[in-house]
């Protein structure tokens, strides 16, 4: 990985640009193997480029979505200026940084994804005017396109004020003035805490942390149902994502070769294709590492004889995210005791999906898939009941561990911010996308269960989307049910 080439002296803004701005001196770089640029280079840098700008973009697909969303958000505060970041680049180690996924709440309001970004929304008489602050196009007068670490001949072109405001529908300008403007701003303010630390200073003693929550869950709440554009996104997540898991089942002789890694970076092969990213860290949990709940390590061994459990899902390049979980016999046969197992969390989930509906309390698919696992725990003789003892006591957590479902979108737990009543005690409404995603898990050194239960773990999740008359089920293209999932896998063997 190369090094950017950082003068020794600082180069001087000079002729700058329509949307260009004096700078602070680009800074050299310790150890660089250039110890400055000659006057005639930093003039022939300067010169002989083509003219690169683009003018026939059109607005991007959720453009439409994104005003109603500003829209909503503007008819709840008025007369407020409201700020939503982006977020910062992060340091990984030294000078290199994590990729970059801008804010939930800020590209769910404009669909830009860039580094450093603000939508402000600044109150009218008639509701807000909003502009989007990013960063311009890298200054060539000074030489900051290339030499600066993060100019556009190290890191890509950006998209021009001009091109922006053409994308998004939203007029842009330069962020790098915004923290001075918001310092001399008054009236109400609220911003999204936790993305730019440099905006919050700015902000420091214009907002109060309760009136900045206020805006959060209301951005949080906001998501719990999706519009056209949103179900669309989750369809091709989960489309992709089934896709993945076929990839997984074609490769796992050489996983077995090898370890769990050969399952994540196959699927990972997948999510970076067709999508932005996978929307989590995937779990690709063999054998006993099944029973552990966010198995992401994936560094163990995958045998023949034992469970896969892959909870994985690809994000699109609009960030909304499948969370599909499928636990697949490894040789491609369950035994008899782990069919039973999973016979029984198959039941469990048919009675959770059969739950979700409009008017239907958020918990319902949750008590009914949990009463299911009651009964069998009870029915096996690992707990002693009624059922009825079992789920007043949730004894049953034992082994289940954990809710049964979530909400999906944006974010894999998705709308987390939102009020209790709005969400987990709330009510089912069209267009509210949820996991059902109930398990068992023995782990391996529970004294309390029969020795051949220990170390078996089974989860199926699919993501339901309620609909006017109850639900579809958006992860239906894969199999669910034991004999479904063995035919499957034979043929994808060949």
């Amino acid at each position: 990985m190369s090094e950017a080439l950082n003068p020794a002296e600082p180069i001087a803004a000079t002729a700058a640009g329509p949307e260009e701005t004096e700078e602070e001196p680009i800074k050299q770089r310790k150890n660089g193997l250039y110890p400055g640029v000659s006057d005639e280079l930093a003039e022939n840098m300067q010169s002989g480029w083509a003219d690169t700008e683009l003018h026939d973009l059109q607005p991007i697909a959720q453009a439409e979505h994104t005003a109603a969303r500003r829209a909503a958000l503007s008819a709840r505060f008025p007369g407020e200026r409201l700020v939503v970041p982006a977020g910062n680049l992060k340091t990984r180690s030294n000078d290199t940084e994590y990729a970059f996924r801008a804010s939930v709440e800020y590209a769910y309001l404009t669909g830009n994804q860039t580094e450093d970004g603000v939508l402000v929304m600044e109150p009218t008489a008639t509701g807000h005017d909003a502009t989007l602050y990013l960063l311009p196009r890298s200054n060539r007068a000074n030489g900051e396109f290339w030499l600066d670490g993060m100019g556009e001949l190290w890191v890509g072109r950006r998209h021009s004020l001009t091109e922006a405001e053409k994308l998004y529908g939203v007029p842009a300008s330069d962020v790098r003035e915004l923290a001075d403007t918001l310092r001399e701003a008054t009236g109400p303010v609220r911003v999204v805490r936790g993305y730019d630390a440099g905006i919050e200073a700015a902000l420091t003693d214009k907002v109060t942390a309760e009136r900045d929550e206020e805006l959060r869950v209301f951005l949080s709440e906001a998501r719990l149902v999706k519009d056209a554009f949103e179900i669309g996104e989750l369809q091709k997540a989960v489309d992709s994502t089934a896709r993945g898991f076929e990839d997984v089942v074609k490769v796992l002789d050489k996983a077995e070769a090898t370890s769990e890694r050969y399952i994540e970076g196959t699927f990972f092969l997948r999510a970076r294709v067709e999508g932005n990213d996978i929307g989590y860290g995937s779990i690709c949990a063999a054998g006993p590492h099944a029973t552990t709940l966010h198995w992401v390590r994936n560094d163990g061994a995958v045998r023949s004889g034992e469970l896969l459990l892959l909870d994985a899902g690809v994000e699109t390049h609009s960030y909304y995210t499948a969370d599909i979980t499928r636990t697949l016999p490894i040789n491609g046969r369950f035994d008899a005791l782990q069919k039973k197992i999973y016979d029984a969390v198959y039941e469990a989930q048919e009675a959770g999906i059969a739950a979700v509906k409009p008017g239907a309390k958020f918990r319902d698919f949750h008590d009914a898939a949990q009463r299911v696992l009651a009964e069998k725990l009870v029915e096996w003789g690992l707990v002693e009941g009624p059922v009825e003892r079992v789920l007043e006591l949730g004894l049953q957590r034992r082994w289940t561990l954990h809710g049964t479902g979530h909400m999906l979108g944006m974010d894999v737990h998705d709308c987390a911010a939102a009020r209790t009543e709005a969400y987990v005690n709330g009510t089912l409404e069209p267009g509210m996308c949820l996991t059902v995603e109930p398990g068992l898990y023995f782990q391996a050194d529970d004294l309390t269960v029969p020795e051949e239960y220990r170390g078996i773990g089974v989860r199926i999740e699919d993501d339901i989307l309620v609909t006017e008359d109850g639900n579809k089920n958006l992860s239906a293209a894969l199999p669910r049910t034991s004999d479904d999932v063995e035919a499957w896998m034979a043929q994808l063997k060949g």
